[in-house]
């Protein structure tokens, strides 16, 4: 299963930009250095040092930081819809889907400094739009199909009301990224995020759904 996930994220990924551009490449080193230490920490300055051009080059593509950021934001936000379009089309059920998407969301998270996303918030208003708007209509569209085809194939339960459950679980992840609540030097944002899609699926499954989360996770049953 692992490894049908990881050729699934290679084919969508290595589609995507086969030539990169300058500007592409600037959107990526930019990024490379706001996971690793956030974006509040890191300036045009560094950007340049890091991709050894002159901070002049970035200007010609980016205006401002801001832009640059907003620029992350969007590309980001469109590659990681095609990979959870890609996951959700080939996966077997509605269980082995949300397994598929934590373990691509759980990789991504494992590479991201805890600061980037209260930075995005706090500092660029704009790009955090456009991460707001992503979760209040693509994730909420996919988690309320997941909902309805795991209730069609009998591992969750028939008596949930689908847009609740779905808001529930987007304000899960809202509240897993708010440092007041999780402060990131007391709770990794890895197991977190594991945490708390594992409370969710065990209280949206049936039986049947249970012994299926059981097998994909290779625990024994009782």
């Amino acid at each position: 299963m692992e490894t049908i996930f990881v050729f699934i994220v290679s084919i969508v990924l290595c589609s995507i930009n086969k030539k990169v551009n300058p500007d592409t490449r600037i959107l990526d080193g930019a990024h490379e250095l706001f996971l690793r230490f956030g974006m509040k920490s890191v300036s045009m300055d560094d950007i340049a040092k890091h991709l050894g051009i002159s901070k002049k080059t970035i200007y010609i593509a980016f205006e401002d930081k801001n832009q640059l950021v907003e620029a992350i934001a969007n590309k980001e936000m469109h590659e990681t819809q095609l990979t959870i379009n890609e996951i959700a089309s080939v996966s077997k059920n509605a269980i082995e889907e949300i397994v598929h998407t934590m373990q691509y969301m759980g990789k991504s998270f494992s590479r991201m400094n805890p600061n980037m996303i209260y930075d995005m918030q706090k500092y660029h208003p704009k790009a955090w739009s456009i991460f707001k708007n992503f979760k209040e209509h693509f994730i909420m569209q996919i988690i309320v199909k997941n909902l309805e085809k795991g209730k069609a194939e009998g591992y969750y339960r028939k008596d949930m009301n689908n847009k609740i459950m779905a808001r529930l679980r987007l304000e899960q992840v809202e509240m897993a990224m708010n440092p007041s609540i999780f402060p990131p030097d007391q709770f990794n944002i890895v197991e977190l995020h594991l945490q708390m899609i594992d409370h969710f699926m065990h209280g949206i499954c049936t039986l049947k759904g249970h012994k299926l989360i059981n097998k994909y996770r290779q625990i024994e049953e009782d």
